[in-house]
């Protein structure tokens, strides 16, 4: 395993993060026992950075994970967040964060968190974000309840807007660096390499779209995006392997991004994950997939409030005009 700082904090994190939102059931059913096996594979073989959030599974996620952690504490760092607890259930004001991190450190049997991050931020308005909910999270560090602060969302430019507006230790972006969109690159790299920001890089399976089966029915990306990686799948399965690997090795080599966070459900997840670390993608195989790639790279879509829509994302009726 490799470990790199998160920014200025003191946490040195796996370079391959537990995403723990299938402990929350969001890819299927799994039991107690199963998702306690795989947190504990992952802890054996060196991954000590675990994601997760009361919203998912509902509290579900949170609830596994601090009973699979029980003797293990010290060997991990836990990262949770707040403000998002349903599909459309938002609430950043201070009294529920408050709330929040009390009820998450009771379902994660811990006395502290290490990081702090609000989620989804797109779906308030930034005020809110700056005036109050991060200078909330900032009082609860210091009283001890948590470490470190961070923020999460999917439009790049108010992460970018918000992390310069009031410090915070780590921003997590999900589905902006992957084969079908690097803008991350662009966008949020240059800020935290000045001001020593870490950088949590998620879903760069793009929400399941780069996997043999597809995105889900929900995903908001266009058909273009979804017929693209379909036939990426294909010439992958030329070179005897598959998409998803493609996809992680290609993650996993990016240096400017302190730890890239994977879904793992089951033992033999994060076994077949662990073998990718130190691999790097055949490169012909890789260029032939960014060609395909290229005519729908870094398109993306309208999430959480319009004032807060990245600058060029698509609206529904686009996406169905394409398709």
């Amino acid at each position: 395993m490799y470990y790199r700082q998160l920014g200025k904090t003191d946490l040195n994190v796996s370079i391959i993060g537990f995403g723990a939102g299938p402990l929350g059931n969001a890819y299927g059913e799994i039991s107690d026992d199963t998702g306690k096996q795989a947190v504990h594979a992952a802890i054996d073989h060196g991954i000590n950075f675990f994601d997760t959030s009361p919203y998912y599974g509902l509290t579900l996620s949170e609830t596994r994970l601090g009973h699979a952690l029980k003797g293990y504490r010290q060997k991990v760092l836990i990262a949770t967040k707040g403000g998002r607890y349903g599909i459309d259930v938002f609430d950043f004001s201070a009294t529920r964060l408050i709330r929040s991190v009390e009820e998450s450190l009771q379902r994660l049997q811990t006395d502290v968190i290490d990081l702090y991050q609000l989620h989804d931020v797109e779906f308030v308005s930034k005020q809110q974000i700056i005036e109050e909910a991060l200078p909330c999270l900032e009082r609860l560090r210091k009283q001890g309840k948590i470490r470190y602060i961070g923020i999460t969302g999917y439009p790049l430019h108010l992460l970018r807007d918000v992390a310069m507006t009031f410090p915070v230790d780590s921003i997590l972006s999900y589905c902006h660096y992957n084969l079908l969109n690097t803008t991350l690159q662009d966008v949020l790299v240059p800020l935290a390499t000045k001001d020593g920001i870490g950088l949590i890089n998620a879903s760069s399976l793009h929400m399941g779209v780069l996997t043999e089966q597809g995105a889900p029915p929900w995903h908001p990306g266009p058909e273009p995006v979804h017929e693209a990686a379909r036939q990426a799948a294909t010439i992958a399965r030329e070179y005897d392997t598959d998409i998803t690997t493609i996809a992680l090795q290609f993650a996993l080599q990016n240096k400017d991004v302190n730890t890239t966070l994977v879904g793992m459900r089951t033992e033999a997840e994060v076994h077949q994950n662990l073998a990718l670390i130190g691999t790097a993608p055949d490169q012909e195989l890789l260029a032939r997939i960014q060609e395909i790639m290229a005519p729908v790279k870094d398109i993306n879509w309208e999430s959480g409030l319009p004032e807060n829509y990245e600058p060029d994302a698509q609206s529904q009726r686009e996406k169905d005009s394409e398709g």
